[in-house]
């Protein structure tokens, strides 16, 4: 009886280890790494489908390319998984998006072989290029290879970069990583684009006739975009795009036929002189079964049994701040027919495929194209619809200059459903939710929000419906709301007012948003040591409750204010209006808890808060310290609880 073969992957330690094999076997290999990436998945939970559509691709970029000589440049870096295992990072795979771990994206503290780190959208070719020109200025740079995925086409800067790519004529290998899904299903006229080329070539008669076409590989400065039409002639119903851009075009190849890729890879590497475009074909979640038959469910996944696909489910519990919005949002349409939601590819990352499904006609999905959504709903604004844009916070910041000069300036009543605030957990600091108190609090005439449950989150999207002569945001956290009972319809706020939830004498705690309830855990415990607290919930951020901060800062030894963001944001207001009021020369004691002036890493949720110094015993001991009874010592720190 033949023993079974040794894993190939267990050979590989190195990418340069690809290099040894043959081609039957590299397709061997890419079946082993399929099987290991769905285990380590399942045991982590993470980013699936994405990276078992680029299994070929990857192994077979590895066994052509040299990294990390070669840089190799995910764009966004959900389908990197594969390419860490094959990059020496297989012992910790187990560890992704865990506290101390893997993070779930590209980084390049992590690995020689991540010369770029990703994690937002259509950032890779402008990266490469910058690479591409600085090897051409005497960098220690070899080929540069760009993968990006057709939803990450649908946003302007992939345009520019592709712009300049062929303006520039330096050697760069772009590869579509084309699999008609981004995150949502694609929209705009560029997915029916490539699906008209994807009509087009078979991958095997590229392939046969990768020789001719090599020959006609030459830089776009000495014959133009005419060298792509010339590759494909007779092949394609039409020149592409990307040729009227000035990178040649290859393809369409089969993504999982590594002989073709093999073929097709070599074939660039050897001979492309310019910009070169290979628009490969995948399926996400391609291998594994549940999957591919439900690629936006397979995107992000928690924990799952391998033989069934099946998820482990959290235990029942609160609906989730993004329910909450969505079904609110869906309330207030029902009564206003000028209530439209316009999303940048996350329908259902933001709650709003709920919307879609009751008003199709009012729901805008832009693709990924945060600036044009912004602008866009202006436009609705200014014409007198009532526009909603749900964007997660981080996101939003890919579009200031369109919420400054598009919204703010004209003071338009664009609704900002800000959507993933403060620290968010695994995705880690790229998808922090950390700035935007900070950026939005600066603009004139901008009504700032933040919702510290889901029953004050069902009340802004009341008051941002009935805020018509200027713009208006609202912010509130990802995940499950904290469990109180929700209205049954939402009533508008008092335009900046706040609320006592419990009164003191010693120190008065202001939050504004999520920490809350965290306010009122500490309350309880500096009552032990009797301290009496204040506790009130801000609810704006701007406009400020002058009112009560004042009256706070009047009877009360000393003021800390708390809120899930940068410094500059909502304690920096406070401070100003303090200052301007003369009530600091009295001598108010005053703190201003914020996210500290550093990038968090990713790990559970309240594990980044206590790192962050925003969770009830650090709430105690920042209050102590700020009634100077640590240095006395009069009090013991408190015990930090569980991570």
């Amino acid at each position: 009886m033949d023993r079974p073969a040794t894993p190939l992957l267990d050979r590989i330690t190195d990418p340069s280890d690809l290099h040894r094999l043959d081609d039957a076997e590299l397709v061997r290999l890419a079946d082993e790494l399929r099987s290991e990436t769905i285990s380590a998945v399942s045991v982590t939970g993470g980013h699936l489908g994405a990276g078992l559509g680029v299994i070929e691709l990857t192994v077979a970029i590895h066994a052509v390319f040299e990294t990390p000589r070669d840089r190799l440049i995910f764009d966004v870096g959900h389908q990197c998984y594969p390419h860490k295992i094959l990059t020496g990072r297989r012992d910790r795979i187990r560890t992704l998006r865990q506290g101390g771990g893997l993070s779930g994206f590209t980084k390049r503290s992590e690995s020689d072989h991540d010369p770029f780190g990703a994690a937002h959208s259509s950032t890779s070719i402008s990266a490469g290029l910058g690479f591409a020109a600085a090897r051409d200025l005497g960098a220690d740079v070899g080929d540069v290879v760009c993968v990006i995925g057709d939803g990450a086409l649908s946003a302007g800067m992939a345009y520019e970069a592709m712009n300049n790519a062929g303006a520039l004529g330096k050697r760069l290998v772009v590869i579509l990583n084309d699999n008609e899904m981004s995150i949502s299903p694609p929209v705009g006229a560029m997915s029916r684009h490539l699906t008209r080329l994807q009509a087009g070539t078979p991958s095997p008669q590229v392939a046969t006739d990768r020789a001719d076409s090599a020959a006609r590989l030459r830089s776009p400065a000495s014959s133009g975009a005419e060298r792509a039409r010339d590759m494909v002639a007779g092949l394609l119903p039409e020149r592409s795009l990307f040729e009227h851009l000035g990178l040649s075009y290859v393809g369409p190849v089969d993504g999982h036929d590594m002989h073709a890729l093999l073929s097709v890879l070599r074939m660039v590497r050897g001979q492309a002189d310019g910009p070169v475009l290979v628009h490969a074909v995948t399926c996400k979640g391609k291998g594994y079964a549940p999957a591919e038959r439900s690629a936006d469910k397979y995107h992000g996944v928690g924990r799952f049994d391998v033989a069934t696909g099946a998820q482990v489910k959290a235990p029942p519990g609160p609906p989730s701040f993004t329910k909450v919005f969505a079904d609110s949002l869906i309330a207030e349409a029902e009564a206003d027919s000028r209530i439209v939601a316009v999303t940048a590819a996350m329908a259902s990352g933001t709650g709003l495929d709920a919307f879609q499904k009751r008003f199709p006609d009012r729901f805008f999905d832009v693709g990924i194209a945060e600036q044009h959504g912004i602008t866009f709903a202006a436009g609705m604004a200014a014409a007198g619809m009532r526009p909603f844009a749900a964007i997660y916070s981080t996101f939003l910041q890919r579009a200031y200059d369109q919420v400054v000069h598009d919204v703010a300036l004209q003071r338009l009543p664009v609704r900002f459903a800000i959507d993933r605030a403060g620290l968010v957990g695994e995705d880690g600091p790229t998808h922090a939710g950390s700035y935007d108190l900070a950026y939005l609090c600066n603009l004139p005439d901008f009504v700032v929000m933040a919702a510290a449950d889901e029953a004050e989150l069902v009340h802004m999207v009341a008051t941002a419906r009935t805020i018509d002569d200027r713009p208006s945001a609202f912010r509130y956290p990802r995940g499950a709301g904290t469990g109180v009972s929700l209205p049954a319809c939402g009533v508008p706020l008092e335009i900046g007012r706040g609320r006592l939830l419990r009164e003191g004498s010693s120190v008065a705690l202001l939050s504004l948003g999520g920490r809350l309830d965290e306010c009122l855990v500490a309350a309880d415990e500096l009552a032990r040591r009797g301290i009496t607290a204040t506790v009130a919930d801000a609810r704006f951020a701007k406009p400020l409750d002058r009112r009560l901060i004042l009256a706070l800062a009047r009877d009360h030894e000393a003021l800390i204010t708390v809120e899930e963001g940068a410094a500059g944001g909502f304690g920096a207001h406070v401070l100003h209006l303090l200052a301007a009021a003369g009530v600091l020369d009295r001598g108010l004691r005053i703190r201003t808890l914020t996210l500290p002036d550093r990038f968090i890493e990713h790990d559970k949720p309240r594990t980044m808060y206590e790192a962050a110094g925003l969770n009830a015993p650090q709430i105690v001991l920042s209050t102590l310290d700020c009634l100077g009874l640590m240095e006395r010592r009069l009090y013991p720190v408190p015990a930090m609880p569980a991570a």
